[in-house]
């Protein structure tokens, strides 16, 4: 089996990281297939949102410390991605670090879903996701400094954004492990829920995102994404931009009208 399977079903892209017996750590293979993967999602009109998630016991354990220990990198390569820092720099430019750059490119929803451990990296491509969905008993940890290394991916700027700075520097400086409900009290995962009851429920979550009306959800992720980084006004002009667009949908006069004749049919 291929170390990343990707699949479109009833719209909905899974990707599903498949390396059980390594927790899921990276490898060269899993890289190229989920960029690979990342590409579609962006340019394939049939897929509406995305999901992902880790095989196994554990959603994803990062880079793999076998290979760094053993001077190889962050994983095994028939390249040298390793004899110098400019080698190990391009490394992750041209690897991992393509990852938040193509989910950067992608309007549709992605929602990732947690069980185990998701730790270093591993949780990083978490936090790149619009949604995180964590059982109970996930651990979650910035486990960068056990290695001696730095948050090489991302994740220095992404988790400021969702915990503030001072949690995430706390984080990143102590490694502690966070289970599921503390991570979501903390900002850090956006719901948490009874591990008996993850898959059900991120199923229910997804089939809501699917059945939304998609360019308006589309638009939604960019205006909120672009508010971040613009000034009100900016912000403000692109949304009043995206309304104009969408009231001239089918979705819009459809869901209207469906909407007035719900209110009718409570009035009688």
């Amino acid at each position: 089996m291929a170390d990343l399977i990707y699949e479109v079903h009833n719209h909905l892209a899974r990707i599903t990281l498949n390396r059980p017996k390594q927790l899921n750590c990276f490898s060269e293979e899993m890289i190229r297939l989920w960029t690979e993967a990342l590409e579609d999602v962006r340019d394939n009109d049939d897929v509406y949102a995305l999901l992902l998630s880790g095989n196994g016991k554990a959603f994803c354990a990062g880079g793999d410390v076998k290979a760094m220990a053993a001077g190889d990198g962050f994983f095994e390569s028939h390249e040298d991605i390793s004899s110098t820092a400019l080698a190990r720099k391009n490394s992750l430019w041209k690897g991992i670090q393509r990852i938040p750059l193509l989910l950067e490119e992608i309007d549709k929803p992605v929602v990732a879903k947690i069980h185990g451990a998701a730790v270093g990296a591993g949780l990083d491509m978490a936090l790149m996701c619009d949604v995180r969905i964590a059982g109970e008993s996930a651990s979650m940890s910035e486990s960068y400094f056990n290695a001696g290394i730095v948050p090489g991916d991302g994740g220095a700027y992404f988790l400021p954004r969702l915990v503030g700075r001072d949690k995430a520097l706390d984080l990143f400086w102590t490694a502690r492990t966070l289970k599921g409900k503390e991570a979501a009290d903390m900002g850090l995962v956006t719901h948490c829920v009874p591990d008996a009851e993850l898959d059900a429920f991120v199923e229910q979550y997804m089939e809501k995102l699917l059945a939304a009306p998609q360019q308006a959800m589309r638009l939604t992720k960019r205006a909120v994404v672009q508010g971040e980084q613009s000034s009100l006004r900016a912000s403000l002009d692109l949304i009043s931009s995206f309304m104009g667009i969408v009231t001239e949908l089918d979705d819009y006069r459809q869901r209207t009208s469906a909407l007035v004749a719900k209110m009718q049919q409570k009035a009688q």
